[in-house]
């Protein structure tokens, strides 16, 4: 199927001519208005001649309308009735010079109307990777002027001063890490793991009795994350060496008590057979 560069019609661009019908469930909607160039309205001969130069006539319905592009320029719409292009229609942009009755052709485009199956937006590798995607062996570069890091010598007024001096001489002399997280690198870790089963709003962490701040089990952070997270280090819980919220919780709290009613019941005191020595005694 031959089509030229696409074209899309502005959304406000006024119509010259009114809807004819509809075919194949196009789906086309155009607003009827009255013509105000009868040459570019007139030319739907001229446009069907122009698609059927690189389209088979089997594809190409009947003229649903025209939209103006501006004063001397006219998208003309015929319905598309391939059995692969359901809910599309083909345009054919024409214009003209002023003062002038010859009618030039601009483009011939195929276009999905709103009932039309399209491609989903194209996503680029790095936007669909998920945590878990990486298999042994993959790798996964980052860009050089990734805004989540920062070259390290830059950051070292951040940390305590001691640290700072160490990376500023490790990226000199080209050891260390020559990058580290940037303020919008942490901003954007930081909601992802608030928002994340380790977050206040996990379901586990509404039904929770107490807090992780109060947990003996939580390894606290060090630097401007301290405040916020730390890490679960209770084996017996689901968050067992996993960032976590301060606000966050579960039932595998170090001061979590079992009430009356949710302890185990008391086993029964043993039972003693004497019916057999009161037989032997006698």
């Amino acid at each position: 199927m031959s089509t030229h560069r696409r074209h899309t019609p502005a959304p406000d661009a006024p119509v010259l001519g009114g809807v004819v019908g509809a075919c194949h469930d196009a789906d086309v909607k155009l607003a009827l208005s009255p013509a105000t160039d009868s040459v570019l309205t007139g030319a739907v001969e001229v446009a069907r001649a122009a698609l059927l130069e690189g389209t088979p006539a089997d594809q190409v319905g009947e003229h649903l309308g025209i939209w103006a592009e501006d004063g001397l320029t006219a998208t003309h719409v015929f319905a598309c009735v391939h059995p692969g292009y359901v809910g599309w229609h083909w345009a054919v942009t024409v214009s003209r010079v002023e003062e002038a009755e010859l009618v030039t052709v601009d483009e011939v485009v195929l276009l999905p109307g709103d009932a039309a199956i399209v491609a989903p937006r194209w996503v680029p590798y790095k936007e669909r990777l998920q945590p878990g995607d990486l298999s042994p062996g993959d790798l996964l570069p980052v860009d050089d002027d990734d805004p989540r890091l920062v070259p390290t010598y830059l950051v070292g007024a951040d940390e305590d001063v001691d640290r700072g001096q160490v990376k500023v001489v490790a990226a000199d002399l080209g050891l260390g890490r020559v990058r580290t997280l940037s303020v919008e690198g942490r901003d954007l870790a930081a909601q992802r793991w608030h928002d994340g089963v380790g977050g206040p709003e996990a379901p586990i962490a509404k039904q929770a009795p107490h807090n992780c701040w109060s947990c003996g089990f939580l390894v606290l952070l060090a630097g401007p994350m301290s405040s916020t997270f730390g890490v679960c280090a209770n084996g017996n819980a689901n968050d067992d060496g996993r960032v976590v919220t301060l606000d966050h919780g579960c039932g595998a709290h170090s001061e979590v008590k079992l009430t009356r009613t949710q302890q185990p019941a008391p086993m029964p005191d043993h039972v003693f057979d004497s019916f057999t020595e009161d037989r032997e005694t006698f």
